[in-house]
């Protein structure tokens, strides 16, 4: 089976979590559900992380060559 792309992950998780918010599960199923959100959040968390990974930014230097930088999520520019 192939893995879900971040799309359909995203669309079961927001369907879990309505399942949950609407309160009207049992313990039971409440855990399953909450167990199925924690597996999806995880391969959100894994397309997430390889975009992350992918994302360069292009930057002209003063020679006017391109050079590849390394996204960093932390720097405000």
């Amino acid at each position: 089976m192939k893995e879900m792309n971040f799309e359909e992950a995203m669309t079961k998780l927001e369907g879990e979590v309505k399942k949950l918010e609407g309160g009207n599960m049992s313990l039971d199923d409440s855990i399953v559900a909450f167990e199925e959100a924690v597996k999806l959040i995880g391969i959100c968390n894994k397309h997430l992380e390889s975009a992350e990974q992918r994302v360069r930014l292009l930057t002209e230097s003063g020679d006017g060559s391109i050079t590849d930088v390394q996204f960093n999520s932390e720097d405000e520019t």
